[in-house]
């Protein structure tokens, strides 16, 4: 058992050593932008949330692609967090993608993201409504060709969607951040996937899952990662129910 252990942690560690050697696109803020950006949201971050942005902001400007694995509860504020990656990227001209394992999940990043970066009544939004694009498998042919034709040409920023993102046809201009929510319902082979539509793009990756750290330096030790261990202010308890099959038109 502890050879196992042994040669998956060196396999782990040689990925993180070759991932970390190669160069990335530097995206940089000041202070005031960032500011501002926090400002227009209609909440308050919390010192977890800030902390995270900061290690984030780090990676994006270290010339290297970031490699984080983020974790906290459902209802710690994860998404906006991703957004303002995201808003920094995509303020330089690059695409961003956001890679979700359900249509429900990716249909709610969808309308949060799109809320988050392309509010219309705010005059300094980071994005335009049609610059954020959803895809999925129901997304209709029509819709998918603009879609790829989008993506290719660079004039849309943004998509979410579930795998079907690293399907062969998807091709961006200039991908240059990743983001896969629920991470441990993708393989790495999928993140590997959606990571080669870009030059070497700055990854995160997310998840609710609580994982011991002890497990997550073993499973995870290829990536850094950042935890969220406080909730925001004012924040509903999340309940949680199990629906049986007869109360499914209930659901």
């Amino acid at each position: 058992s502890f050879d196992e252990i042994f040669l998956l942690q060196l396999g782990v560690l040689r990925q993180k050593y070759e991932w970390s050697q190669q160069q990335g696109q530097i995206y940089q803020v000041d202070n005031e932008w960032l500011i501002e950006r926090i400002q227009q949201l209609d909440f308050e971050l919390t010192k977890s949330q800030l902390h995270v942005l900061t290690e984030i902001r780090q990676d994006l400007a270290s010339g290297h692609p970031m490699n984080r694995l983020l974790q906290g509860d459902v209802g710690s504020g994860k998404t906006v967090i991703a957004a303002l990656a995201v808003s920094i990227v995509v303020k330089a001209d690059a695409q961003g993608a956001f890679m979700a394992p359900t249509s429900i999940l990716a249909e709610q990043h969808y309308h949060s993201l799109r809320k988050l970066l392309a509010n219309p009544n705010d005059e300094n939004a980071t994005l335009q409504e049609d610059q954020i694009r959803l895809l999925i498998g129901d997304t209709p042919t029509k819709e998918r060709e603009n879609i790829m034709a989008g993506l290719a040409d660079g004039s849309i920023k943004l998509v979410i969607g579930t795998h079907a993102l690293i399907e062969d046809p998807v091709t961006f201009k200039n991908l240059q951040i990743a983001i896969v929510d629920e991470q441990h319902r993708f393989g790495v082979s999928q993140r590997a996937a959606l990571r080669e539509k870009g030059n070497n793009p700055h990854l995160l990756v997310m998840t609710a899952t609580p994982i011991p750290r002890s497990l997550a330096l073993t499973i995870y030790g290829d990536l850094d990662i950042s935890v969220m261990d406080e909730m925001p202010l004012g924040r509903k308890p999340v309940e949680t129910h199990i629906a049986y099959p007869i109360e499914r038109e209930r659901v």
